[in-house]
Parts: C-alpha cells; structure tokens; sequence
C-alpha cells in the first residue's frame, strides 16, 4: 500500500511537471508572438540651399535641418547625412518658417449662397467645408491660423482632428462664434423669425453681465481666443453702420473675462470709436481697424495691442461689391465706403510704427490666397522683411505661440516652408509653395 502512494505521488509530481513545462513553452511562444514595440521614425534631414530661420536675422546658404518627432532638432552648417535618414532635398529653394495668419474663417467662403447657407449647412455641413479649406490653406504654406468666428462646434471638432493627426490642416486656435449685440454685427439679420428660431444665438447679449455670460459659454465651449465685434461689420445685412455697438461698460466686461479665463481678445473694429473704445477695455488686437487715427496709434502703443489689418478683406468687397450682382444693398453700400480705406490706413499705422501682424479675413477673400495680402502690404509701403516678420515671429507672438513657431530653431515646431523664388526681393515668391511641412509632417498636394 505505502508502495501503491508513493507510485501515485510520482505520479503526481510528474504530471506537475509536465504542465509547468507546458506553460512555459506556451507563455515562451506567446512572448515571441507580442508584437514588438513600436520604433521610432527615422530623423529628416532637410538640405536647405538658402535659409532664412528669423526673419529678422540673416539669410544662410547651405545648411541641415534635422528634424525628430515633429520639432526641429539641430540646424547645422552644409549639408548632412546620416544612415537611414530620410533626405529632403531643397537644394535650390529658398526655406523659411510657415506663414501664420492672424485672422480666417475656414468654414465657409463669402459667395452667392453665402446668406442661404447660413440656415441651411450643418455643423456637419461645415465641418466637412472646413476640412476642405483647411488642406487648401496650409498647401499655401500658412501652417497656423486663428479662425475669428466660426461655428463652435464645427470648427472646434475641425481644430481637434487636425491635432490628433486625423485631418491635414493648419494648427488652429479657434474662437468659436463671435461675441455680439444684440442686432449687431455678429447677430443674425434679414430672416424670418421661425427660420432662425432654433439657431445658437448664445454668443448674441445685452449689458455687461449677459456678456460676461457670453464669454463664459464660449470657454467652455473650447475657444482658444475671445473675438468681440465691438462696431458694425460691412458683410452684416443690416444698415447699422460701422461705429460702436458695444457699450464701454460691455467691452470692459467681455475683455476683463476673457483675460480672467486665460484668453485673449480680439476686436472686429472699423469705426474709429469702436477701435479706441476696444483699446481702453484692453484688447487684445483690433481686427480691420479701416478709420484708426492718429489718436488711435496712439492707444495702440500704450495698450501693446496690435492691428490685423486684413486688407485683402477690403479689396475683395470692393471688387465684388463693383462687379457682382448677389450682394445686399447693405454689403455693397458699406463695402464701397470701408474697403478703399483699408490700404491708406495700414499706410498710416505702419509709419506710426504700432505693432502689427498679419491677417487676411480669408473666407471673405478665397481660401489658399492668403498671400495676396502680401502685395496690399508692398503697395502700403512694407519692406518684404517686415511683411515676411509680422506673418512669422509677429503673428506668432501676437497669437501667444512665440516659443512654438515663428521661427525655425532647435526646439519648435518643425512648421517649414520654401519657394523657388527670393521672397526677400519679391513678395509674390510666396505665392506658390514648393514645399510645405506642418508639425514634422510633409504635405504634397494630391
């Protein structure tokens, strides 16, 4: 019997052992089937024929960039190469950081059905739109824009599937819908009331403390950037004017809650007592600002703010205010007043010397001709180094992206452009991109 256990303990023990070695030959076989980590993508090395990193430092010849996980790495002196790099070659190009546009809105582009589509697109409607303009804007080298004014679901949806790398597009900050009087410019005119009954007028209010609110709701909505339409607009189908239609106390209101909430403000302003009304409530940026004066300049200066000045706005409403037929009389009265003053008055500010960054209003203008706003700059009187800095380093600043791009440097955001031509000789070099990258990654157009 003591034989019998002790057979059947053997046996055990054996059995035991069997199994112990049977999981470990299958946990070795299930390690060997874990798929291996993924590895890291190979550095880019960018051989860069002449360099212009700032633009307010010196033009190089021949020089690397190496870039790594979206962001420049090095720049370094000839051209290098490394095993299993990938080499860019630009050889014969002229490389500079991406363009950055202070002012856009890429749901939609002003046109014949424009005030139809305003009760009849989706936020999904949009979204897709966006998505569209969006490609064209940074293939046109603007690989960061602020969208002043869009849908807040729409283009916050757009902003967030550029950023998990899902759509191609420029790095977006987005303000969502503008805040608004109401029955002001950012309201909704002309319409019957049951057709707009079930639109989102929650950006529209009254008095400070509404507008207090007004912001609130656009924060937590995810606005990156209050936009306040503090005079009348020329694209509003309403006879309103251009003056003021905020009160000093509502601005105040709207400026100091935007700020509390960590977000700048920026102002649609044309009148000139909008513009100086906004700059006392500490704005931000005056967008337009078409009848700024000397007293205007003036407020510039002591605030810091800066005017985006969007002259391509103008000379577009102009033309289509002579030459089409589907604008309202409103538009086209007002169009015909404001836009030929939009130049002179860039004019003017920049020999005030105030801040300035660039911006076009594009979706007024077509989406992809941001750099038309460059020639407007030449002919008010721009060297093409200060034009090529206010839509860099300028408008990277003014936007709060001053240590993410602007500038092409170990560090930031490989956001990298080049052209054929010497677009410090001749503005309209920038007219065509030869090259676009965003993030680290390269766009080619289809």
């Amino acid at each position: 019997m003591v034989k019998s256990v002790g057979a059947r303990l053997r046996g055990i023990l054996l059995s035991g052992a069997i199994m112990l070695a049977g999981a470990a030959l299958l946990s070795a076989q299930a390690a060997e089937k874990k798929p291996a980590p993924p590895t890291a993508a190979p550095p880019i090395y960018i051989h860069a024929g002449t360099l212009l990193a700032d633009a307010a430092g010196a033009v190089q010849k021949a020089r690397t960039i190496v870039v790594s996980g979206g962001r420049i790495v090095a720049i370094r002196d000839g051209y290098h190469r490394e095993r299993g790099a990938e080499i860019i070659d630009l050889r014969d190009k002229f490389v500079l950081p991406g363009l950055v546009d202070s002012h856009v809105h890429l749901l939609g582009e002003f046109g014949p059905n424009s005030r139809l589509e305003e009760v009849t697109k989706s936020p999904e409607d949009l979204v897709v739109d966006g998505a569209a303009n969006a490609r064209k804007t940074l293939l046109a080298g603007f690989t960061t824009v602020a969208d002043l004014g869009g849908e807040p679901g729409a283009i916050i949806a757009l902003r967030n599937g550029i950023n998990a790398g899902k759509l191609e597009g420029p790095r977006i900050l987005a303000a969502g819908s503008a805040i608004t009087p109401h029955g002001g410019h950012g309201d909704i005119h002309g319409f019957r009331a049951d057709v707009t009954s079930g639109l989102d007028r929650s950006n529209a209010c009254s008095g400070a403390d509404d507008c207090r609110r007004a912001v609130r709701e656009m924060v937590r909505l995810g606005a990156d950037i209050i936009k306040i339409t503090a005079t009348g607009g020329v694209l509003s189908n309403t006879k309103a004017g251009l003056g003021q239609q905020f009160s000093d106390d509502e601005l105040r209101a709207i400026v100091e809650t935007a700020h509390a909430l960590g977000r700048k403000a920026a102002a649609h302003a044309h009148g000139k007592s909008g513009i100086d009304a906004a700059l006392k409530a500490g704005v931000d940026s005056i967008e337009h600002g078409t009848y700024g004066d000397d007293g205007s300049f003036a407020l510039y200066r002591a605030s810091g703010a800066r005017l985006v000045p969007t002259v391509l706005a103008g000379a577009t409403v102009v033309r289509q205010a002579n030459e089409e037929s589907w604008m309202t009389q409103a538009q086209r009265e007002k169009a015909l007043i404001a836009g030929p003053l939009m130049l002179d008055m860039l004019r003017r500010a920049r020999l005030a010397g105030i801040a300035i960054a660039f911006g076009t209003d594009t979706g007024v203008s077509k989406h992809g001709d941001n750099a038309a706003e460059f020639l407007l700059w030449a002919q008010a009187g721009f060297s093409p180094a200060e034009a090529i800095a206010a839509a860099t380093k300028g408008a990277a600043r003014h936007l709060g992206l001053e240590t993410e791009t602007g500038i092409l440097a170990p560090g930031f955001a490989a956001d990298i452009i080049a052209v054929s031509g010497d677009p410090l000789k001749d503005l309209a070099a920038l007219g065509k991109m030869d090259f676009v990258m965003a993030r680290g990654k390269r766009v080619t157009p289809d």
